[in-house]
């Protein structure tokens, strides 16, 4: 599974490295939920909630149909 969503994603990434950003795939729950940390400049953009769901989730979902939910995580420690 991890290889179809990571092949989903080559297909929208060159437009999150064309801002600064990037995505990583961090698990693939047992029932289908994508959690992905987004890097870079996505991790701070105010408009990375509609980046997820009209982008990324909408990328996934449309190769996988059977994913869930794609959700963003935040997997940097807090200072």
């Amino acid at each position: 599974m991890i290889e179809r969503v990571e092949a989903a994603l080559e297909k929208i990434r060159p437009f999150l490295m064309a801002d600064g950003g990037n995505v990583k795939v961090v698990e693939i729950t047992e029932d289908l939920v994508v959690k992905l940390e987004l890097e870079g400049a996505c991790g701070t953009c105010p408009m990375s909630p509609m980046t997820m769901k009209a982008g990324v989730e909408e990328a996934i979902k449309k190769d996988i149909p059977e994913i869930r939910e794609v959700i963003a995580i935040n997997t940097t420690p807090a200072q």
